[in-house]
Protein backbone atom coordinates (compact mmCIF):
# COMPACT_ATOMS: atom_id res chain seq x y z
CA UNK A 1 0.00 0.00 0.00
CA UNK A 2 1.37 3.33 -1.28
CA UNK A 3 1.30 6.19 1.26
CA UNK A 4 1.65 9.90 0.97
CA UNK A 5 2.20 12.35 3.63
CA UNK A 6 2.55 16.06 2.84
CA UNK A 7 3.98 18.19 4.81
CA UNK A 8 5.66 21.67 4.99
CA UNK A 9 2.62 23.77 5.23
CA UNK A 10 2.14 26.70 7.61
CA UNK A 11 1.06 30.75 7.56
CA UNK A 12 3.37 32.86 5.78
CA UNK A 13 2.77 36.37 4.56
CA UNK A 14 2.47 37.61 0.63
CA UNK A 15 6.20 37.58 -0.72
CA UNK A 16 7.67 34.95 1.61
CA UNK A 17 8.51 30.77 0.87
CA UNK A 18 7.21 28.05 2.00
CA UNK A 19 8.65 24.58 0.46
CA UNK A 20 6.22 21.43 0.78
CA UNK A 21 7.13 18.06 1.04
CA UNK A 22 5.82 14.91 -0.35
CA UNK A 23 6.87 11.79 1.19
CA UNK A 24 6.18 8.14 -0.21
CA UNK A 25 5.82 5.11 1.45
CA UNK A 26 4.93 1.58 0.11
CA UNK A 27 5.39 -0.09 -3.37
CA UNK A 28 6.54 2.03 -6.23
CA UNK A 29 8.75 1.89 -8.90
CA UNK A 30 9.72 5.68 -9.10
CA UNK A 31 8.61 8.95 -8.21
CA UNK A 32 7.07 9.94 -12.11
CA UNK A 33 3.87 11.09 -12.50
CA UNK A 34 3.80 12.15 -8.87
CA UNK A 35 2.29 16.00 -8.88
CA UNK A 36 1.00 18.46 -6.21
CA UNK A 37 -2.44 20.04 -6.27
CA UNK A 38 -4.55 22.57 -4.50
CA UNK A 39 -8.26 22.48 -3.08
CA UNK A 40 -10.35 25.65 -1.60
CA UNK A 41 -13.77 24.89 0.45
CA UNK A 42 -16.25 23.52 -2.13
CA UNK A 43 -13.90 22.85 -5.06
CA UNK A 44 -12.61 19.80 -6.59
CA UNK A 45 -8.89 19.34 -6.51
CA UNK A 46 -7.03 20.66 -9.25
CA UNK A 47 -3.32 19.82 -9.93
CA UNK A 48 -1.19 22.66 -10.23
CA UNK A 49 2.27 21.46 -10.56
CA UNK A 50 3.29 18.38 -12.63
CA UNK A 51 6.25 16.88 -14.51
CA UNK A 52 6.26 16.40 -18.72
CA UNK A 53 7.00 13.15 -20.05
CA UNK A 54 9.82 14.10 -20.61
CA UNK A 55 10.54 15.18 -17.26
CA UNK A 56 9.89 19.00 -17.79
CA UNK A 57 7.88 20.88 -15.02
CA UNK A 58 4.57 21.89 -15.34
CA UNK A 59 2.29 24.41 -14.18
CA UNK A 60 -0.96 26.08 -13.90
CA UNK A 61 -0.43 29.73 -14.85
CA UNK A 62 -1.24 31.79 -12.08
CA UNK A 63 1.63 29.65 -10.17
CA UNK A 64 4.02 29.48 -13.02
CA UNK A 65 7.35 31.46 -12.70
CA UNK A 66 6.47 31.57 -8.50
CA UNK A 67 6.57 27.30 -7.71
CA UNK A 68 9.27 24.46 -8.56
CA UNK A 69 8.54 21.16 -8.07
CA UNK A 70 11.62 18.80 -7.32
CA UNK A 71 12.29 14.69 -7.44
CA UNK A 72 14.60 13.46 -4.49
CA UNK A 73 15.18 9.98 -4.73
CA UNK A 74 17.40 9.71 -1.98
CA UNK A 75 14.51 10.70 0.37
CA UNK A 76 11.47 9.54 -1.89
CA UNK A 77 9.73 12.34 -1.82
CA UNK A 78 8.55 15.10 -4.41
CA UNK A 79 8.72 19.09 -2.92
CA UNK A 80 6.87 21.68 -3.88
CA UNK A 81 9.22 24.96 -3.66
CA UNK A 82 6.78 28.18 -3.05
CA UNK A 83 7.93 31.55 -3.52
CA UNK A 84 6.76 35.09 -3.51
CA UNK A 85 3.77 33.48 -2.15
CA UNK A 86 0.08 35.31 -2.71
CA UNK A 87 -2.85 35.60 -0.74
CA UNK A 88 -4.53 33.14 -3.28
CA UNK A 89 -1.57 30.10 -2.89
CA UNK A 90 -3.79 29.97 0.36
CA UNK A 91 -5.80 26.23 -0.02
CA UNK A 92 -4.56 22.81 1.20
CA UNK A 93 -2.44 21.15 -1.32
CA UNK A 94 -1.77 17.65 -1.44
CA UNK A 95 0.14 15.38 -3.79
CA UNK A 96 -0.62 12.51 -5.72
CA UNK A 97 -0.24 10.19 -9.29
CA UNK A 98 -1.78 12.58 -12.44
CA UNK A 99 -1.21 10.50 -15.28
CA UNK A 100 -2.81 7.00 -14.23
CA UNK A 101 -4.84 5.58 -10.98
CA UNK A 102 -4.33 7.15 -7.94
CA UNK A 103 -2.90 6.71 -4.64
CA UNK A 104 -4.75 6.77 -1.23
CA UNK A 105 -5.32 10.48 -1.35
CA UNK A 106 -2.78 12.26 2.22
CA UNK A 107 -4.32 14.44 4.50
CA UNK A 108 -2.67 17.32 2.90
CA UNK A 109 -1.08 20.35 4.03
CA UNK A 110 -2.24 23.43 4.48
CA UNK A 111 -0.85 26.77 3.40
CA UNK A 112 -2.00 29.93 4.70
CA UNK A 113 -0.73 33.54 3.26
CA UNK A 114 -1.68 36.76 4.93
CA UNK A 115 -1.30 40.15 3.46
Amino acid sequence: QVQLVESGGGLAQAGESLRLSCEVSGSISSLDGIGWYRQVPRRPRELVAKFSILGAPIFVDDVRGRFAIFKDNTKNSVDLQMDNLKQKDTPVYYCNRYSCRLYPWGRGTQVTVSS
